[in-house]
């Protein structure tokens, strides 16, 4: 391969969104990793402390962009219905929790945004970017066991509140 291909390729890379760091992401019936991470309140939010919840890991880009004020605001705007089939969400990013505050405040978003400025979450579970530095917008839907009951590779913004409770619901029932 000539060096045109070889620098045509590293430059594609840079642009792909969804090129990972090569971890893999975690797929259904996996344990969720163990964290601890900051939240935009100033509290600090662990798994140790959702055990026995059922709770949504969502990682977005950046904190008031296009795309992450929409997927924020879905969860928003679904935010009775979540609580009512008890459903814990929390926004990861690499955001700092002063950015996350603002971000919460401007669009009174209900549930916690939380800080991987370390990046050890984003990575352990697939969410990182090589050569990118915000996280892959995936999301983990999280059994009282601390099992992944599914696991999203792709969303859309718009409807991806939907779609968690739809399928929480659909994993929920019982199957006939």
């Amino acid at each position: 391969m000539n060096s045109t291909w070889i620098s045509i390729l590293c430059l594609s890379l840079l642009v792909i969104p969804g090129t990972a760091t090569g971890d893999q992401m975690l797929t259904t019936g996996e344990e969720f990793p163990s964290f601890e991470l900051q939240a935009h309140d100033g509290s600090v939010v662990s798994c140790s402390d959702l055990e026995g919840s059922t709770y949504l890991v969502y990682f977005y880009p950046k904190a008031d962009t296009p795309g992450c004020t929409k997927e924020a605001c879905s969860f928003r705007d679904a935010w009775s219905e979540l609580k009512e089939e008890e459903i814990r969400v929390f926004g990861v990013s690499y955001d700092t929790p002063r950015s996350n505050r603002a971000f919460a405040e401007k669009f009174s978003l209900p549930f916690l945004l939380l800080s991987d400025s370390d990046k050890a979450l984003a990575k352990s579970v697939g969410a990182d970017r090589l050569l990118i530095p915000v996280p892959k917008r995936i999301s983990y839907l999280v059994g009282p066991d601390g099992k992944i009951l599914k696991a999203y590779a792709s969303v859309s913004p718009s409807s991806h509140a939907e779609d968690v409770l739809k399928d929480f619901k659909s994993l929920s029932s019982p199957q006939s």
